[in-house]
């Protein structure tokens, strides 16, 4: 297993937060509630503020309508028709309060897959300014999965914020946590945002 801590040393100004669908539809009230994202949201908030001109909130923005989207997108949006634009309340797509009131200067980038790379915008928007991402969000079995498996794939250093991930499932959030340490020691770091607040100049 792999050390926890920052082992390739603090960061600096080519370091991005990149807070993965911390929404309205995963507040308590929302209709994908996830309970934990309550529980981390106050580690996030204090990342996000500290380096808000150096944050981007990723958004997740279901289909239209139920039965849209491209193979088994239709599939799943039949299944999740009250998650649909044209059911749910528009609102649910918006960034939870306390994240929302810090942008600008924080970013943020729509994605309409689990992924935020899939799309384009995000290689575009990072650019070469920046060489690691701290993330941040959830949930860690699918969305930051697949944020932290495209950061990857591009050579980023990845930084994973442990008390500032969530998950609906215990299991799986476990799991995954295991997962980078055994099998992705050498690219991804996992650390504490007290750390990550005291390594970030």
């Amino acid at each position: 297993m792999a050390a926890e801590g920052l082992v390739h040393g603090p960061l600096g100004d080519n370091c991005l937060h990149l807070c993965v669908d911390m929404q309205r539809l995963f507040a308590p009230d929302g209709p994908w509630s996830v309970p934990w994202a309550q529980k981390v949201l106050p580690a996030i908030e204090e990342l996000a503020g500290a380096h808000a001109s150096q944050t981007l909130f990723t958004r997740f923005v279901p289909a239209a309508r139920p039965g849209e989207g491209p193979g088994m997108w239709a599939r799943y949006y039949r299944r999740w028709a009250e998650v649909t634009l044209t059911r749910m309340d528009p609102a649910f797509v918006r960034l939870l309060p306390a994240l929302e009131r810090l942008v600008p200067p924080a970013r943020v980038l729509d994605k309409h897959v689990y992924s935020p790379w899939t799309e384009g915008r995000l290689d575009a928007l990072l650019g070469t300014e920046f060489d690691t991402l701290v993330v941040t969000g959830g949930e860690t079995d699918v969305c930051v999965l697949a944020t932290v498996l495209g950061a990857i794939d591009r050579g980023y250093r990845v930084v994973l914020a442990t008390d500032a991930l969530c998950s609906s499932s215990d299991a799986t959030h476990d799991a995954l946590m295991q997962l980078y340490h055994s099998r992705f020691s050498e690219q991804v770091e996992t650390v504490t945002v007290e750390e990550i607040l005291l390594n970030w100049q």
